[in-house]
């Protein structure tokens, strides 16, 4: 057995590589990126690894060479002794502030390997370092909702209404920016079942009407019948205040609610009116921004209230510039809806974008590494990482705080792929050029890792024992080693127990056990709480249990603020009112230029319908045959591909006039870069937009940004405000072009020139299929 973010699965070998991926006989609707585990990746990083010039020359040397020349290889002991040293200089040069400690949570769904506990635990044991807060999927969201809502991201997310409510009560489910199917077969953690489409076509099979209001058709299940509305992207926030606004004018606001579960709305319906500002927020109004017609405005308006109303808006949307107002705009639409704690009502903050949430399964304390006390106070938000290393000491608001970025001299990567999740990827090249020193654990040779000066190879999570499972799902999952340690990688605990002894911190690191001892505590510690759980053994052998009994059992269902609706003084928000905060005095201290004190519509720097150099907005969405970046190259991944690259979808009406047909090879551009795709000319996605999913590996030369077709050398790396500092991936304008010229023929996966530590000249020199062998 083996736990993955997007599903657990059984794996067949013949001793030596993976022959065979069996989901689990109970999931009923397994994920199709499980087969991609039986891929053999030519990447793999096989032994330690110094960039040459850092390598003769020492930290700082030619820092412009970073992915551009050759790594030595070496042997354990050396890599050691260099990232030792190498830590210890810095932290007793410039200090412990000067050491990043980047990761990024998606790694592995184990919860002992778990790459960001394990580094941040590590450097946490050797004094400190600079972490970062918030993340690329959420970080505006993560920033808006407490000031909105009083409780943290987690929690709401936690507290969402349960998807067999909605299928039983919702009558009128109206998603901005759908609920993808692909997304929701994912989840961080791992998931032992795929619900989503179940609840979803009961819904429907009982009279729900869905709506789908984005750029994309098919971001709803085609089985849902479901009205679509292409509203050009970046626009919903004008959107719902329009909608608001005849809800309003229509007599069909939910005044009582207004009044007694939220604060401020007298100051918003000015806003909504135009009495603050002289402009009303009618439906003519956001026609002309939307791309919408009136009368389709008016009809969702009024289709609004006339039976247990559902709002939710995809992760998508906060992923722009202002991507605050989105989602402050969706709880504030719901509450003059009224149906906000309602079985079936309310809001939603992402249905589909994850599998758990919705799912109905209580959440459950599960065991993790802990970290230790971090005795460094600075932190950056996680997507200003290139803002930091080009301009150390500059101020920055965050949160209704100013801070100063702090001069990194050390970047420490383990688990994550900056070149895949940043904006501008050739501005964060640029970036990195400035640390003296970049460490990465990687098990392959991603952009990242060509971009580092010490490479250490890793395992993956088919290479060792854990435990597996999210505290949000009904699966504990015993991940055993499917296959043995490619090359010569280690794991991760044992390369930072390695460091901790170098550098007099072993014992407060591993607390003297190994791996397996902590895994067999980790279960321990889980089984304290569970007097019917099976002993270790037991488990390992059963593969899995199941940690909630009995599918009938309603008691765990939830209804998001049903409490609070019932008694809103008895069972108030942890707002400063108690109640929704319609309007903040909190954020209107911040006095921020681009994060007013209620929901708003701010025009964004370019967008679909504004003037703007570039005619066609690029949705960079997640894909439908990977996680992120990971198994570019597997099988379903590699089946997607057209003309061996990403696909790009493009409306027909956009497509004819450029000559474009589907199995071209095309070039997206904007003044931050260009990329090549593969077409498909497709009218699921809305005119003016293409769509060309992240997660392509990164492959520049030096007349195409990517060759293999990631969009994020085309998204602009600014934040969505000085309130969150979030990523704005999705504020993006280009134009597409046949690429008529010579392809180049770079394969992404291809292994760096590599030479034997020892060796002089080409002689070392060590082959990609030398490494396969």
């Amino acid at each position: 057995m083996t736990l993955t973010h997007w599903g657990a699965f059984r794996v067949h070998t013949d001793e030596e590589r993976i022959v065979g991926v069996e989901p689990l006989a109970h999931d009923p609707d397994p994920s199709p990126i499980g087969r991609s585990l039986e891929a053999v990746s030519r990447s793999r990083v096989i032994r330690p690894a110094v960039r040459r010039s850092w390598l003769e020359d020492g930290p700082g040397a030619a820092t412009h060479l970073r992915g551009r020349e050759p790594f030595v290889e070496v042997d354990w002991d050396t890599a050691i002794s260099l990232v030792a040293a190498e830590l210890e200089r810095v932290r007793s040069t410039h200090g412990n502030q000067a050491i990043y400690g980047g990761s990024y949570g998606w790694s592995s769904a184990g919860r002992f390997h778990h790459a960001q506990s394990q580094i941040h635990r590590f450097l946490a044991a050797i004094g400190g370092y600079t972490r970062s807060v918030n993340t690329y999927s959420l970080a505006a969201a993560e920033v808006i909702v407490p000031h909105v809502l009083g409780h943290s991201w987690d929690d709401v997310q936690d507290m969402h209404t349960s998807w067999p409510v909605i299928a039983e009560s919702t009558d009128v489910f109206v998603a901005f920016g759908g609920v993808p199917w692909k997304n929701s077969q994912v989840q961080y953690g791992g998931q032992g079942t795929h619900t989503l489409r179940k609840w979803m076509v009961a819904a429907r099979q009982r009279g729900c009407r869905f709506v789908n209001v984005g750029p994309i058709r098919d971001d709803l299940l085609a089985e849902l019948d479901a009205w679509w509305i292409p509203v050009r992207p970046n626009t919903d926030v004008a959107l719902m205040l329009a909608l608001m606004r005849r809800l309003v004018t229509t007599g069909r606001a939910d005044a009582e609610f207004l009044s007694t579960h939220c604060h401020g709305w007298e100051r918003l319906a000015g806003y909504l009116s135009g009495d603050s500002d002289g402009i009303e927020k009618s439906p003519r109004w956001a026609a002309d921004i939307t791309g919408l017609e009136v009368g389709d405005i008016e009809r969702l308006a009024d289709l609004l209230g006339s039976g247990t109303t559902m709002v939710n808006s995809a992760w998508a949307l906060q992923r722009a510039q202002h991507g605050e107002q989105a989602y402050w705009a969706t709880v504030a639409l719901a509450a003059v809806i009224g149906h906000i704690g309602l079985p079936g009502g309310g809001f939603g903050l992402g249905y589909g974008a994850t599998g758990a949430i919705g799912k109905g399964t209580p959440t459950q304390s599960l065991p993790r590494l802990g970290s230790r006390p971090n005795a460094v106070p600075n932190f950056i938000p996680v997507a200003r990482i290139a803002d930091c290393l080009l301009s150390p000491g500059t101020e920055f608001r965050y949160d209704g705080g100013t801070y100063r970025y702090p001069d990194l001299r050390l970047i420490y990567w383990s688990g994550g792929n900056p070149f895949h999740h940043h904006q501008d990827l050739r501005r964060l090249e640029r970036a990195w050029q400035v640390p003296e020193t970049i460490v990465v654990h990687e098990p392959y040779w991603t952009a990242t890792a060509r971009r580092a000066d010490v490479v250490v190879p890793v395992t993956t999570a088919l290479e060792r024992a854990d435990i597996g499972g999210a505290p949000i799902d009904d699966h504990l999952v015993a991940m055993q080693p499917v296959i043995s340690p490619v090359g010569e990688a280690r794991d991760d605990f044992d390369v930072f127990v390695a460091l901790a002894d170098r550098l007099g911190a072993e014992p407060h690191f591993s607390e003297g056990r190994s791996s397996g001892e902590w895994v067999r505590a980790f279960y321990e510690r889980f089984a304290e709480h569970r007097p019917d759980a099976p002993g270790y053994e037991a488990f390992v052998s059963a593969g899995y249990l199941q940690k909630v009994a009995g599918i009938g059992d309603r008691s765990h269902l939830r209804v998001l603020f049903g409490d609070f609706r019932t008694d809103p003084l008895g069972s108030p928000l942890p707002t400063p009112s108690g109640r929704i905060e319609l309007y903040s005095e909190t954020i209107e201290a911040f006095d921020l230029e681009d994060c007013p004190p209620h929901p708003s519509w701010l025009e964004p720097r370019e967008r679909l319908g504004a003037p703007t150099q570039f005619p066609l907005h690029l949705v960079s969405n997640q894909p439908r045959t990977r996680l992120h970046s990971q198994l570019d190259h597997g099988l379903t991944s590699a089946e997607s591909k057209r003309s061996g690259r990403e696909p790009v979808r493009i409306h027909p009406h956009d497509a004819a006039p450029r000559g474009i047909r589907s199995g071209d090879v095309v070039r997206l551009f904007n003044d931050r870069g260009s990329c090549l795709a593969g077409a498909v000319v497709d009218d699921r996605v809305m005119e003016g937009v293409v769509q060309l999913s992240t997660g392509a590996w990164w492959t520049p030369t030096d007349e195409i940004d990517c060759v293999h077709g990631n969009p994020n050398v085309l998204t602009t790396d600014a934040p969505s405000s000085g309130l969150a500092q979030g990523p704005s991936a999705h504020t993006c304008m280009v134009d597409v072009e046949r690429f008529d010229r010579a392809v180049p023929d770079i394969d992404p996966h291809a292994l760096p020139v590599l030479i034997r530590s020892g060796s002089e000249g080409d002689a070392g020199r060590v082959a990609g299929e030398a490494h396969e062998g």
